[in-house]
């Protein structure tokens, strides 16, 4: 039995003691409070951001052991710097990560920089390489953390990119050039070289002790243009000399791509394919190269492993069925994770999030589909498990619906999964308000489990229907065909399936009927009105995709512009395809929302399409966000972005 503990009170008051919002587009629009967080060596502190004005946001710490209170240490005001994750390198000292947008001639040029700060907000240092006056080139990427080095105090193992430097006088000051591993001492900035930069190097994996044990090498084409080619070398323990290991191309996904490796069994885990399907294996790295299957699904794709520990030791792998699931190949931490099910039965969906050094004390997170979740500090040796934050405090008091997942049938018998969402109370719908919402990617898919957006519209009183149509990843390969832009007339025609799916079980009144899509999903609510003009009564399109030449065209100057025409294809799908070349077939009413600082898709496809679809004589409606990109995490702006889509459907689809 776990013994409760409520060392988190005071922070929980701070946080989630504030009353919800009156209106619930304030509730179910506002950011997730914790965006990011991570326990100290010693396991008594914990860091986390949080959403601060605009798409700023601030870092907290908070000492369990001391006033339990946050602190605030530091804001970044989101216009351009914001803070993506910051995480414990000693008890007293942080390591974090900033993203800057800025903008260079017609470009938007995303940037990380990396510093260490104390808890206390002091001694700042930027631990990225110096921009300097003589310097080639400009790095974009600012490095990252390939190994904290639990065993030191305030160090790191730091891989980041050198550019060569002239003097004023043309003479070369520093030749070293191309991406290398330094030992860094975030304090002092002193600097010992582990792997020289080299060129070709992109990718470098630490054993947790401090040994770069395998380098990822760049087979980059012509004009340096990315093939998406990877090869991989290895060192076994006694030897500095690199090995092969394994070429993955990550295009067609040939090959093993290595994740983690393991200095007791001296072996890498990784992912490669069986039958179609991602699957984890193990490489040997003592020289023999002996493969091991560790875990197949036979239905879905492996999709990632789960490490734990300040070494990041892997336990275990997971992947989504209905639900995200796990399997550990540890046992003590198996029985511990069934043991925190029947502790937090309410909340099936765990996660371990971090730990102390010695693993005694477990910082994790747990949720549902009807809970946003919360975090949790366990402590092993007590074994009490205490609240630490809640996810979205804002919707504490909220009835929130739950989540089935259900399959239906498409046009040609397939069988598609997806996820159902009735409003809160509703157990049998039938003729409801209905809003298929097909997800964004094209490589990604929907699980089981809280969505705002869906959350927001089933307390509005939809039913709304999330398909993972063709095209989706996570089913393997013959699920996910040549991908949702060259297969769109499958991958629209199973999103269009799902609406009529909903019509014929009597859930969907067919008048009332609307699709609501983000990103890809944009591109698909407007697309499936292409394909079928009369199903849907309304469309809302977020950071849509409109035109796939336009988008092979936004990134033809990066050096994947090669990948992306492939992804995409050439042929008359690109036409067909796009929604702006035939505007002309829609007949529903659309709204679309944009941010003009988005680099994901660029503002300018959803300006192409309203004026597409105004030469058409078609209503639509464009709202641009200044200064937002692709995500629009801007409370305002989500907000407004609800508020404005539930009217417009309310009207288009004759609701009270």
């Amino acid at each position: 039995m776990f013994r409760e503990s409520f060392f988190g009170a005071v922070c929980l008051v701070l946080l989630a003691g504030a009353a919800p919002p009156a209106d619930p587009v304030g509730s179910f629009g506002a950011r997730e409070s914790v965006e990011s967080i991570g326990l100290s060596p010693g396991g008594t502190k914990v860091a986390f951001i949080s959403p601060g004005r605009g798409q700023g946001n601030i870092l907290y710490t908070v000492d369990f052991a001391g006033d339990g209170v946050p602190h605030q240490v530091l804001s970044a005001s989101g216009d351009p710097d914001r803070l993506t994750w910051c995480n414990w390198v000693s008890d007293e000292r942080l390591v974090c990560q900033a993203y800057l947008l800025m903008t260079q001639g017609a470009e938007l040029i995303p940037f990380t920089r990396m510093f260490a700060i104390d808890a206390d907000g002091g001694n700042v240092k930027l631990l990225s390489r110096e921009q300097r006056e003589g310097d080639f080139a400009v790095a974009i990427g600012g490095g990252r953390v390939i190994d904290w080095l639990p065993q030191s105090d305030g160090s790191v193992l730091i891989a980041r990119t050198y550019v060569p430097a002239v003097n004023t006088g043309s003479n070369i000051i520093d030749k070293r050039q191309g991406f290398g591993v330094d030992r860094l001492d975030t304090r002092s900035l002193g600097s010992k070289a582990v792997e020289a930069p080299r060129n070709s190097a992109l990718d470098y994996i630490s054993d947790g002790l401090g040994n770069v044990r395998i380098m990822g090498v760049s087979t980059a084409g012509f004009n340096g243009q990315d093939t998406g080619i990877v090869e991989y070398q290895y060192r076994t323990k006694a030897s500095r000399d690199w090995k092969k290991l394994n070429t993955f191309n990550s295009v067609t996904g040939e090959g093993f791509s290595p994740y983690a490796v393991d200095p007791t069994l001296d072996l890498a885990y990784g992912l490669k394919k069986k039958d179609g399907r991602w699957a984890a294996y193990s490489v040997a790295l003592d020289g023999s190269g002996a493969e091991t299957l560790v875990y197949a699904h036979p239905e879905v794709d492996v999709d990632g492993f789960v490490p734990i520990g300040r070494n990041g030791r892997v336990v275990g792998v997971t992947f989504a069925t209905e639900k995200r699931q796990a399997v550990y190949f540890d046992k003590n931490l198996a029985a511990l994770a069934a043991s925190l099910g029947k502790a937090l039965p309410k909340l099936p969906l765990i996660r371990f999030v971090d730990s102390s050094v010695d693993e005694s004390k477990l910082l994790l997170w747990a949720g549902s589909d009807s809970d946003p979740g919360r975090f949790y500090l366990f402590d092993k040796k007590t074994k009490s498990l205490g609240e630490v934050l809640p996810s979205r405090p804002e919707l504490k008091e909220a009835q929130l619906a739950s989540v089935k997942p259900i399959t239906y049938r498409a046009a040609d018998g397939t069988q598609v999964p997806g996820y159902l969402t009735l409003p809160p109370g509703v157990a049998d719908a039938r003729k409801l308000p209905a809003i298929v919402m097909p997800h964004g990617g094209p490589g990604s898919r929907d699980e089981w489990g809280f969505d705002w957006l869906a959350q927001y519209f089933a307390s509005r009183g939809y039913a709304v229907l999330q398909p993972n149509f063709r095209g989706s990843t996570g089913y393997g390969d013959a699920w996910f065909q040549k991908n949702g832009f060259q297969s769109w007339k499958t991958a629209i025609g199973d999103v269009n399936d799902a609406g009529r799916w909903l019509i014929s079980e009597g859930i969907a009144d067919p008048s009332k009927l609307a699709i609501f899509g983000w990103s890809y999903g944009g591109y698909a609510a407007l697309q499936a009105n292409v394909l079928d003009p009369t199903l849907f009564k309304a469309a809302v399109a977020v950071a849509p995709v409109t035109d796939l030449a336009m988008l092979k065209k936004e990134w033809e100057n990066w050096s994947h512009s090669r990948l992306v025409k492939r992804e995409i294809g050439s042929g008359p799908h690109v036409r067909e395809g796009s929604p702006a070349q035939n505007a002309d077939r829609i007949a529903a009413p659309v709204l679309i929302f944009h941010g003009d600082r988005d680099r994901n898709v660029g503002v300018a496809e959803s300006r192409f399409m309203a004026d597409k679809l105004k030469g058409a004589g078609k209503k639509v409606e464009l709202v641009v966000y200044p200064k937002l990109d692709h995500n629009l995490e801007d409370n305002e702006a989500r907000q407004d972005m609800l508020r404005r889509s539930d009217a417009f459907l309310r009207a288009a689809l004759k609701l009270p």
